[in-house]
């Protein structure tokens, strides 16, 4: 014991060197206490955890030597523990850290020798004053002040038995650290431990893990606290929780402390109002530089002092649902197969079939749908709809296998997803998040993540030191550029986030995307330029939803805030333009299938040379819109076109929308035609036939009757009737088609004419001469029926239409008094027609009669002095 190693502190430093970020201090925190003064919670949890059978062994346990060495042989080294609390006292007072097996040897021996010396509550004792708890803590006491601010003989059962949680992985497990979860789970387990074992009661376990425990402040002096404990518990896995604290290493790390400090500048002064305007309690920054895989800035939370909202978490290291930020796994995927950013898709409502035993219908993040657009605008405006579509297209087992092969570590359980993964539906890490955008940035080649660049031992000894490689490519080139010219696209996505939105940086080029999950749990922003690539995360440890908050508005201005000053005077780097696919497949380029041709109007056909009139001849363009799946094999895009796409599951559930959506704009649609337009020829033609009254008849009557039958091979629209080609009346039906023609005209011979249309335009006519014998008559057309005058009326405009109005020598109006003597007078006379066809003739009627009822009528007078008299009407005089 009086041979004891003197400790040295390990220290971690920024990339330079000249930023002593933490000091694993060689000094001890230790306030040595008697067993006493040891709240017997933490003695009793402290055997449950370690060595339940303390009180029975002779220092050594050989059942768990044995199941121990069984281990370490078969891994090939010392390993496995199995060490009683005796062991583990002279292991941590006397011995180094060291594992092999003459230390393990050295470790025996002097266990059983304590065992001979001192007794059993000795031995507990020195145990409890000498055993680490982290955060520089040895011994209970002072394990007690640091977590608790309280003496060890005050703990409560629960934070006995988190106390009683450190000791197997003081950094891990740390109330400090990243995993509150995981020290919670121990915890309980000690708990359930302590209730078998009978120390305690199941009701005081059950009642300790519902305790809220509230841990001190930690406000020991640290920069970068998450990353420092991030660096510090990959030391302890690798050399050992004892070698670090003690060993007096130099860690050199890759974080770049100037770009850190703006990070945490930015991220707690942005998002100081956050929980008041969104609910949004914390927030994380990860950046890193995609060229060598370092990650030069992290920020676990908004604040690591703030344990109230569990700042001490690193959320860069948990898993979080992404959002449609995981969008551009799905399209780089789709572009491998051979799709391309001008790939044209339907941004309709969907039902993708069942997922989690109901229909899957997605819905964009403004409930609209747009119609057809490209795959550009569709990733760059973050569309849900053609998202879906494209992972089915890129396969949701290859775009993981995508995912994982660019750095991520998560989305292992795959029968949990389902289409919806491409919307953020699995969980994935911000430190993996972000170098995988890095691939994108770096061209396709992934660089692995490096947070140490050298460390050297107390004497100046290099333990390791990293070295830049070639990096392994995961992504072809093309592929990468493809997706950097998509999210770098400001116009692309102005549909959704405007011209001027947070997701450029003025000149410097550079890609992005955001991210939201469901009900606002998680908003995330993540994008890059060729050197740089950082990611933000705002939401709440514990899952709770925020409000109406989407990574556009609380992630993307942190984003842009930091990539902007931590760009700042760096050379301007352009992203390499990708080399355009031209395919003879319009999908692939953003259009409808579309060909122009010269038709008849009539039927749709092709022309031939005699089949059209000239103005029947159209050019026209006719478009064939259907789903992508119509022309395109999912997994071979550019290979043939599919001979049986109804083949493919998604086919009618893509295309149903589409056709409806056709119908709902009215666009006019079809393929070029393959048949001949044979219309017009003569065994289409329509053809009439004038029944009666037949060729040369001498009609006497006025009124005429007129039948005509008629065929079409085409089927008959409709027949026109003329009277010496002044159409008459109009016929639609089936034959035979009656009419009838009242005739004034001049007697002798007159033309009627009977034309047949088909359906197609074609037309055929027959005529026949007939001979009219008609008399001259008249009647009156004012009035023409019974009306009632009085004094406003006169002087009263009388007309009257004469047929064959030559050989007229006057027409005389006269009146009928039917009040009184029933005799007739006469109005006047009218010499001359008022109209240039001379049919009409005008008397003015310019004094009121006495009341009562008149008949009014006219007496025609021919040049032969033959009369012809007019119907009558009656006038009401008043």
């Amino acid at each position: 014991l009086a041979e004891r190693q003197m400790t040295e502190s390990t220290k971690i430093y920024d990339r330079t060197g000249e930023h002593l970020l933490y000091e694993i201090h060689g000094e001890e925190k230790r306030t040595v206490v008697p067993l006493t003064q040891i709240s017997n919670y933490l003695i009793k949890a402290t055997l449950a955890a370690e060595d339940d059978d303390f009180y029975n062994h002779k220092g050594i346990d050989f059942r768990s030597i044995l199941r121990a060495a069984w281990s370490d042989v078969k891994g090939g080294g010392v390993y496995q523990g199995g060490s009683t609390i005796t062991q583990q006292f002279i292991k941590n007072s006397i011995l180094t850290p060291e594992r092999t097996f003459s230390r393990k040897f050295k470790e025996l021996i002097l266990s059983l020798e304590l065992e001979r010396r001192f007794s059993k509550d000795q031995i507990l004792e020195m145990y409890l004053n000498e055993i680490p708890y982290g955060s520089n803590a040895y011994g209970t006491e002072a394990a007690s002040q640091t977590f608790f601010n309280k003496k060890a003989s005050e703990l409560t059962l629960s934070e006995a038995a988190t106390l009683a949680s450190l000791p197997r992985a003081t950094t891990y497990y740390s109330p400090f650290g990243s995993h509150p979860e995981a020290l919670a789970a121990r915890k309980e387990h000690i708990l359930d431990r302590m209730a078998t074992l009978g120390y305690i009661t199941p009701e005081e376990a059950n009642s300790a893990k519902q305790e809220e425990l509230r841990y001190a402040e930690n406000r020991e002096g640290i920069i970068a606290p998450h990353f420092v404990l991030y660096i510090k518990e990959i030391l302890a896995d690798k050399y050992g929780e004892d070698f670090i604290e003690r060993g007096g290493l130099r860690v050199y790390t890759t974080l770049d402390y100037d770009k850190q400090k703006i990070a945490e500048e930015l991220v707690y002064e942005m998002s100081r109002d956050y929980p008041q305007k969104f609910n949004a309690r914390n927030a994380a920054l990860l950046a890193s530089d995609p060229k060598t895989g370092q990650i030069l800035v992290m920020i676990g939370s908004r604040d690591y002092f703030d344990l109230q909202n569990d700042g001490n978490v690193n959320v860069t290291l948990r898993p979080r649902q992404p959002g449609s930020s995981f969008k551009p796994f799905a399209y780089a995927r789709a572009f491998q197969k051979g799709y391309i950013p001008d790939t044209l898709l339907f941004d309709l409502t969907t039902n993708f079939g069942l997922q989690g035993g109901k229909d899957y219908i997605p819905k964009n993040y403004d409930g609209k749908e747009r119609g057809p657009l490209t795959m550009r605008t569709a990733l760059a405006s973050s569309l849900n709809i053609p998202a879906v579509k494209t992972l089915y297209l890129a396969g949701i087992d290859e775009t993981i296998d995508l995912a994982h092969q660019m750095g991520i570590t998560t989305l292992e359980e795959r029968s949990r997803f389902g289409l919806s993964l491409v919307l953020g539906g699995g969980e994935v890490k911000l430190i993996d998040f972000v170098p995988a955008y890095g691939v994108f940035a770096n061209d396709g080649i992934r660089q692995e993540k490096a947070v140490i660049i050298k460390i050297e031992d107390k004497d100046g000894q290099i333990l390791e030191e990293w070295q830049q490689g070639e990096g392994t490519r995961v992504l072809p080139e093309q592929i990468a550029r493809e997706i950097n010219s998509v999210l770098s696209d400001n116009n692309a996505r102005a549909m959704i986030f405007g011209a001027h939105n947070y997701l450029n940086l003025g000149g410097i080029p550079v890609a992005a995307k955001t991210g939201t999950t469901q009900d606002y749990r998680d908003a995330w922003t993540v994008g890059y330029t060729p050197s740089l690539v950082a990611g933000v995360w705002v939401g709440n440890n514990d899952n709770s939803e925020m409000r109406r908050a989407d990574g556009s508005q609380v992630a993307a201005p942190i984003w842009q805030a930091f990539m902007k000053k931590a760009s700042a005077g760096a050379p301007s780097e352009k992203f390499t333009p990708y080399v355009k696919y031209q395919s003879d497949k319009m999908i692939l380029q953003g259009k409808y299938n579309e060909t122009t041709a010269r038709v008849c109007n009539v039927n749709n056909q092709i022309l031939h040379e005699t089949c059209c009139r000239p103005d029947q001849v159209v050019e026209k363009t006719f478009r064939e819109i259907h789903t992508i799946l119509y022309y395109a094999d999912k997994d071979n895009p550019r290979g043939p076109v599919p001979e049986h796409p109804e083949n493919d599951p998604m086919y009618e559930r893509w295309e149903k929308p589409i056709q409806e959506w056709i119908t709902r704009e009215k666009i006019e649609t079809g393929k070029v035609p393959t048949e001949t337009c044979d219309y017009h020829e003569e065994k289409n033609q329509p053809a009439i036939n004038i029944t009666s009254p037949a060729d040369n008849d001498l009609i006497e009557d006025n009124n005429i009757n007129i039948e005509a039958d008629g065929e079409a091979p085409l089927t008959l629209d409709k027949v026109e009737f003329y009277f010496d080609d002044k159409l008459f009346d109009v016929k639609n039906g089936d034959p035979p088609f009656k009419t009838h023609y009242a005739s004034y005209d001049e007697p002798g011979f007159h033309t009627i004419k009977a034309v047949a249309y088909d359906k197609m335009g074609n037309t055929a006519q027959d005529s026949v001469t007939i001979n009219l014998k008609n008399e001259q008559i008249t009647y009156l057309s004012q009035p023409a029926k019974q009306l009632t005058l009085q004094d406003e009326n006169f002087p009263y405009k009388l007309k009257a239409i004469a047929s064959h109005p030559n050989g007229i020598r006057k027409i005389n109006f006269y009146a009928r008094d039917l009040t009184r003597d029933k005799r007739a007078f006469i109005i006047g006379s009218s010499f001359e027609p008022t109209t240039p066809e001379g049919e009409e003739y005008d008397l003015t009627w310019e004094r009121k009669p006495l009341p009562g009822q008149y008949e009014i009528y006219t007496i025609l007078v021919s040049n032969e002095n033959e009369t012809t008299q007019s119907a009558r009407v009656i006038v009401e005089i008043k």
